[in-house]
């Protein structure tokens, strides 16, 4: 267990070092199912006006990670409500024992994401709703179909 705290220590230490160097970016929470459980750090990267990276770091009985690449279709109604979709990997390890072992087992496998979210004018906060089921490929496989969350981020640079 040890190693995989590290290495996701390390994850996360790139993820957010990676903050300074992008053009616009999100850094908040994700409440919903997870592959670890109910909570998530959740960051977003844009890439282009219409596409970013949305990416989730999640901590309890499993350790896993989520990338999904997401085109936003704006606006719903407003330009602060928009709608976005897309599709990437997760991956999640986790230990029955405390200890790395044969116990220890590996996800990995492959999500989509649709949502809705609202940003502030002058607040620097985004709220989301979104829906992320899941193929499991890797370990066993199986459709996750329970993927609902909530996510609060807050916009750096806005």
């Amino acid at each position: 267990m040890k190693k995989t705290i590290k290495g996701t220590i390390i994850v996360l230490a790139l993820i957010l070092g990676s903050i300074s160097f992008s053009k616009a970016q999100e850094v908040g929470v994700r409440f919903g199912a997870v592959s670890a459980g109910n909570i998530a750090i959740d960051g977003v990267f844009s890439t282009s006006k219409y596409s970013r990276l949305h990416g989730d770091i999640s901590f309890g009985k499993v350790v896993s990670a989520d990338l999904l690449w997401d085109f936003v279709y704006r606006p719903i109604s407003d330009e602060s409500f928009n709608w976005y979709m897309g599709v990437g990997p997760y991956l999640g390890i986790f230990d029955n024992d405390a200890t790395l072992n044969s116990d220890t087992e590996f996800q990995l496998g492959g999500a989509f994401e649709i949502g809705i979210e609202y940003r502030f004018y002058n607040v620097p906060i985004a709220l989301g709703l979104d829906y992320r089921p899941a193929l499991e490929v890797v370990q066993t496989t199986q459709l996750h179909l329970d993927g609902f969350g909530f996510n609060i981020r807050y916009i750096f640079g806005q």
